[in-house]
């Protein structure tokens, strides 16, 4: 497979990227939060948007029983999210222009493994070629090994490989995994970012491991998907 022609894989994130679950994420959030009698403002909101469950947990305790409070937050989680999700704008149209054209996609998310195995349920977990969660990699978002062990066991290079992301947390470790990276959404820019900076438009990708902004899934199509992963000059 040329990487001129498509790119080896494509690599979503799931919760804002995918399906549409930031709002039952800060419901639980908020539920337990105030259950240990520590409520959260707006500034809470923002610092907890794109975090793994651990690093949630940590926000919201503070350190102290943080193991505990995560246990809680899964469970504040996956309650919402069995009344069902929904996939957000362009994302049933490119996985299936992904599948007709014979590129794996894979999802890579910091949720733990239930969450992300109940979401899957949903959306059709044959869709995708596979699936890393919480605990399926040495470290989470925003280290790198999320997005290297989904390119290893899909045996690709990273660098061939494009990673969609709504947040700063989950943009960072698919660019220093090595990946061109597409951010979803106005909240998912995050300009002025360590993360996204050099965050251009659909009209100026550049390069291998370029970060690119789209306001929906339905920016992204196949010959996007092509230039970004393409060493040639556009």
């Amino acid at each position: 497979m040329s990487s001129r022609a498509c790119p080896a894989a494509v690599l979503f994130d799931m919760d804002g990227t995918l399906v549409d679950t930031e709002d039952l994420w800060w419901d639980a959030c908020v539920e337990v939060a105030d259950g240990l009698g520590s409520p959260l403002g707006e500034a809470d909101r923002e610092a907890l948007f794109g975090l793994s469950v651990e690093d949630a947990a940590l926000h919201i305790s503070g350190g102290p029983g943080a193991g505990a409070v995560e246990s809680l937050l899964t469970d504040a989680f996956t309650r919402r999210l069995k009344n069902g999700v929904t996939m957000l704008p362009g994302a049933v149209a490119l996985l299936e222009a992904l599948h007709a054209a014979g590129i794996p996609a894979g999802l890579v998310s910091a949720s733990p493994r239930p969450v992300v195995d109940l979401v899957l349920e949903t959306v059709g977990g044959h869709r995708f070629r596979l699936s890393v969660a919480a605990g399926d990699s040495a470290r989470n978002k925003p280290a790198p090994d999320p997005y290297l062990a989904a390119a290893a066991r899909l045996g690709v290079d990273p660098a061939a490989c494009v990673a969609i992301e709504d947040s700063p947390t989950g943009v960072a470790s698919a660019r220093s995994a090595g990946c061109a990276v597409i951010v979803v959404g106005p909240s998912g820019a995050g300009s002025g970012t360590s993360a996204t900076s050099g965050v251009s438009g659909v009209s100026g990708v550049s390069g291998t491991n370029a970060v690119t902004a789209v306001p929906t899934l339905e920016s992204v199509d196949l010959p996007l998907l092509r230039r970004l992963v393409s060493r040639a000059p556009l």
